[in-house]
């Protein structure tokens, strides 16, 4: 054996050794823990909460758009809703209502979408009786206008309005309390977020929206986004609060980041935005 290797090793075992005596250090233990957290990784997990017998849920995907659309349902009345429809999947979505001998009560969209035409519009002539809704501050038409705070009813379920801007100043997240789970829309997506460099976008208010408005809610709520582009269908706001590579920096550094992406324009937001604004295509004859 070379000197040179027995120095190595002499060094590798003080080095052990002095990380033996340190891992007997509460606070030198504490500290280890934080620097681990900077790998992103989720050293626990909370217990997750159980959909209640009572409530359906389904997650549909559009794999042009790559934007998820969710049923709900409360099993016992039938009353359900359906949350940003895509144009191009309508059919499905009808037909899946009509298999289920569900009641849809309304048609409602997170925010004005620039990357697609919504399906609302047109699902309110395939499946008659439902109404449109979207946030007052969305600026576009909808039977029904909601307000940070107000609650869409569906049979004995409930979705919580609350303002998300920042993507979009109209940008609102559903949250069923009793059920652990949120519908962020663009806000927080699964180890990201909606952009902000069009359709009134501002990173300081999205990073804003996402602090008081979702991480606010308890680490066990499922958060399910508008879309995904790598076939990830669900996260938790412990894993954001913690894993988000833009959302666990500081409010400069998302800044930053945000501005940015040079990220291209949605393809179809010259017509996506002008048809969502009428609540999508409608066929009025």
């Amino acid at each position: 054996m070379t000197h040179a290797i027995q120095s190595n090793l002499v060094k590798l075992g003080g080095h052990l050794a002095r990380a033996a005596v340190l891992s007997q250090n509460p606070r030198i233990n504490r500290f280890q823990r934080f620097n681990w957290g900077h790998v992103r990784r989720l050293t626990t997990m909370s217990s997750q909460i159980p959909l209640s017998s009572d409530f359906l849920f389904r997650q549909m995907f559009d794999p042009t758009s790559c934007t998820y659309t969710y049923l709900l349902a409360d099993t016992e009345s039938k009353e359900a809703v359906l949350i940003d429809p895509v144009l191009e999947q309508v059919d499905r979505d009808a037909g899946v209502v009509r298999d289920l001998g569900l009641s849809l009560k309304f048609v409602m969209n997170t925010h004005m979408h620039a990357d697609h035409i919504t399906g609302t519009g047109l699902l309110k002539k395939k499946v008659p009786g439902c109404k449109s809704l979207i946030s007052e501050a969305s600026g576009a038409m909808a039977d029904v206008h909601v307000e940070p705070g107000e609650e869409v009813k569906f049979g004995q379920h409930k979705l919580e309005v609350r303002s998300t801007p920042g993507h979009t100043s109209g940008c609102v997240t559903y949250v069923c309390h009793e059920q652990g789970i949120a519908f962020t829309g663009d806000t927080i997506l699964i180890r990201g977020c909606g952009r902000t460099d069009f359709q009134e976008g501002d990173p300081a208010v999205l990073y804003k929206s996402v602090y008081e408005q979702i991480f606010s809610l308890p680490d066990n709520f499922k958060l399910y986004p508008a879309h995904d582009y790598k076939g990830l269908m669900v996260t938790t706001v412990e894993e954001e609060k913690k894993l988000n590579p833009r959302l666990t920096k500081s409010l400069d550094q998302f800044i930053e980041i945000m501005n940015n992406l040079n990220l291209p324009y949605p393809k179809k937001i010259d017509v996506a935005v002008p048809a969502n604004r009428v609540c999508g295509i409608q066929d009025d004859n």
